[in-house]
């Protein structure tokens, strides 16, 4: 394994971000995504204060999922911009003329080592083991935190030294009706030898049905986002936690967030 106690000073990723950049972008982009969809995100002050910190999130609204631009927003404009806060992404999202972008706004290549830097230099990170898998989990399973048996983000927060701070979302799975993973789709294609484990299907506004592309415009459903309390993992599961056992508790304690806020809501789109 490779050090990961570097600081952020030394990190190539974490050095792109550019606070100024990132503040006009917040304030061009983050007002119109807020009134679309009605955004309300609840309890950052159970963000801690100072030092690093790891906000475990579930992922919704596939494709053109609004969940950084929401957490982001409400983040910079409750804590201002001495404090970064770093979204780790798979390398994929980096391709194309996206890519300055998305680093100068604090988006980073999702690693341990780009993690550890990070958190050691006293940022929020934000990661959302599902990925594509949870953000294209099926409306009628909207309130299920499944992240596919991804773990590794226990790891991070224990070798760094950082509270877990788990965060749920919902109303991003209403923008579009999604129908199926297509993980069995996936495999009938044989895409799964090139690393492609599903292929969602869903049915939208103004396309249709959809298989990934063309990509519907979401529906302006009403998200909410709710950050809980942070966990210490040593101080809750000792000094050899085992990695299974915490990953269980911050899915439950998620799952049963997720499902209240569900109770919560009156209508589909509208909440």
């Amino acid at each position: 394994m490779k050090d990961v106690t570097g600081t952020a000073a030394d990190n190539q990723e974490t050095r792109k971000w550019d606070p100024a950049f990132t503040q006009q972008v917040k304030n061009a982009v983050g007002p119109l995504v807020r009134r679309w969809y009605r955004a309300e995100v609840k309890n950052l002050s159970h963000i801690p204060p100072a030092g690093g910190a790891l906000v475990v999130s579930n992922h919704s609204g596939g494709m053109l999922t609004p969940d950084v631009l929401i957490f982001a927003s409400a983040f910079y404009e409750e804590f201002g911009y001495d404090r970064p806060i770093y979204t780790l992404a798979h390398y994929g999202v980096f391709i194309g003329p996206m890519d300055g972008w998305l680093r100068r706004m604090g988006v980073i290549e999702a690693s341990r080592e780009n993690a550890a830097a990070a958190l050691h230099s006293g940022a929020v990170v934000l990661v959302f083991p599902g990925g594509d898998y949870d953000s294209y989990r099926p409306t009628l399973s909207a309130n299920t935190i499944d992240f596919n048996g991804r773990t590794g983000y226990v790891r991070t927060a224990i070798e760094a030294g950082v509270p877990i701070v788990p965060t749920v979302s919902i109303g991003a799975q209403e923008t579009q009706l999604f129908l199926t993973r297509g993980n069995w789709l996936a495999r009938k294609l044989g895409l799964t030898k090139a690393r492609m484990d599903i292929l969602p299907v869903s049915f939208g506004f103004p396309f249709g049905l959809s298989v990934i592309f063309p990509p519907n415009l979401p529906l302006p459903a009403k998200i909410v986002t709710e950050v809980l309390e942070p966990i210490d993992v040593t101080a809750r599961f000792g000094n050899d936690p085992d990695v299974d056992e915490v990953d269980a508790h911050v899915r439950s304690v998620m799952e049963a967030a997720l499902k209240r806020l569900a109770a919560q809501r009156r209508f589909p789109v509208l909440g």
